[in-house]
């Protein structure tokens, strides 16, 4: 077994890797790399790596961290079918192919970054004030982000295709058995039948029951709760070497003391922020690799693992999440402020649950999402109020408001003016500025 230089384990072949991520590049003219499965670069296709990370790096001060990003770009990509495109924290455009052995992802190939031109001015305003960028700091992150190269959102897409049949080759797992994969993960009766199982496993011995360390349970919900990966991984050993002495080590037991855990560490990871279809989908899938275990060191080590995981789903990852999750969320309001759209659907584009993406939003914008939704469909309605041949209705409606009277309202308390008064203000401006 090959090891990183940071002692990880590589459960692939690395230098067939290596081949197929230049191979990848050079056809594709994109910058292209091999992480670990732990966000470390293995292999870049520029020998001093991202060279637009290391001109804006002091811009940040050491803000952005490029590994997470990397590593939760591949978790999604595990996540939702072998390929996830996505924004760094600067608006930046990746995508992202996992390598899986085993059913575990041992590495991931990653392209990027390039920039979509028709998102880069948002995105720029964005960055600067999210890292309260002043001064000579604009000009030279406006500059870097010039001399990165275009390309068009389609062209993303189908380059995200070749690379997940270029992962597929390093992988264990084919195109088909992705798409199966992902079939079952979507029949949510079948998970909800699989945590109701979960909830109602390992009842009958109630002498191992009763000297459950129960204490021991509540303190690795605040440890993961407080994102303390050591002191979790600590409890968590605690636990499962009091579920081993009190069993004799009996492998049918221990598995129902694990697989309740395995509950304990969802629900964790659920209460800290993280995706209910994200959480789930992890669920079923750990459910069909417990089966491959035959002796509980096996399913010890399996189950740190998944706490790792989790924890990653939620805490360390949460920056970087966010701005994914923001960056998404912008674009979809950008794209359908005009109909009728709710903070429910925005979330559910962000795959996110709506209590938490509201929280994250607020936390972001400084605002709520309706009024955010209101001020992009006021200076949408401002462009529309120039054409003096669309009613006020006409504005509203094409603006996304349901009917004047409310877009009337709201555009007086934003911008002080009724619908009608900036018009005529808009008109005494051009009249003044024709003589």
């Amino acid at each position: 077994m090959i090891t990183s230089s940071i002692g990880t384990e590589i459960g692939f072949d690395i230098e067939s890797a290596v081949k197929c991520v230049q191979d990848y590049s050079r056809s594709v003219q994109i910058d292209s790399f091999l992480i670990d499965s732990t966000g470390k670069t293995l292999f870049h296709t520029r020998e001093r790596g991202c060279i637009f990370c290391k001109k804006i790096q002091n811009l940040l001060d050491g803000r952005v961290n490029c590994e997470h990003m990397h590593l939760y770009g591949s978790y999604q990509a595990e996540r939702f079918g072998g390929k996830y495109i996505f924004y760094c924290p600067v608006g930046l455009v990746h995508w992202a192919s996992p390598i899986i052995i085993n059913g575990i992802m041992q590495g991931a190939i990653l392209a990027g970054p390039v920039s979509i031109s028709d998102r880069e001015e948002i995105l720029m305003e964005e960055t600067v004030k999210k890292y309260n960028i002043r001064g000579r700091g604009i000009d030279e992150l406006r500059e870097a982000v010039g001399e990165v190269q275009i390309v068009e959102p389609q062209r993303v897409t189908s380059l995200s295709e070749l690379l997940f049949v270029v992962s597929c080759y390093l992988s264990d797992k084919t195109p088909a058995e992705y798409r199966e994969e992902m079939e079952y993960m979507d029949l949510q009766s079948e998970i909800s039948e699989y945590i109701h199982l979960l909830k109602s496993m390992g009842s009958g011995d109630g002498e191992v029951k009763d000297s459950y360390p129960i204490e021991k349970e509540r303190e690795l919900l605040s440890l993961i709760a407080a994102g303390d990966k050591n002191g979790a991984k600590r409890v968590l050993n605690e636990i499962l070497g009091h579920v081993f002495f009190a069993t004799g080590r009996n492998f049918e037991i221990v598995k129902a003391r694990v697989l309740e855990l395995l509950v304990l560490l969802s629900r964790a990871a659920l209460e800290g922020g993280a995706s209910i279809d994200e959480i789930f989908g992890l669920n079923f899938k750990y459910l069909k690799q417990i089966h491959n275990f035959t002796n509980v060191e096996e399913l010890a080590s399996w189950l740190s693992r998944i706490m790792m995981r989790f924890t990653d789903c939620v805490f360390d990852l949460t920056d970087v999440k966010h701005v994914d999750v923001l960056h998404k969320a912008l674009d979809y309001i950008k794209k359908n402020y005009m109909k009728k759209i709710s903070l429910s659907d925005v979330a559910e584009n962000a795959h996110i649950s709506p209590s938490y993406f509201s929280k994250v939003f607020k936390d972001e914008m400084r605002c709520n999402f309706n009024t955010y939704l209101n001020r992009v469909r006021v200076n949408m309605s401002k462009k529309l109020l120039l054409d003096p041949e669309l009613s006020l209705v006409e504005v509203a409606m094409r603006s996304g408001f349901e009917d004047q009277s409310y877009f009337t309202k709201v555009f007086k308390k934003i911008t002080g003016l009724s619908p009608g008064k900036y018009r005529e203000s808009l008109g005494r401006l051009k009249e003044e500025i024709t003589g």
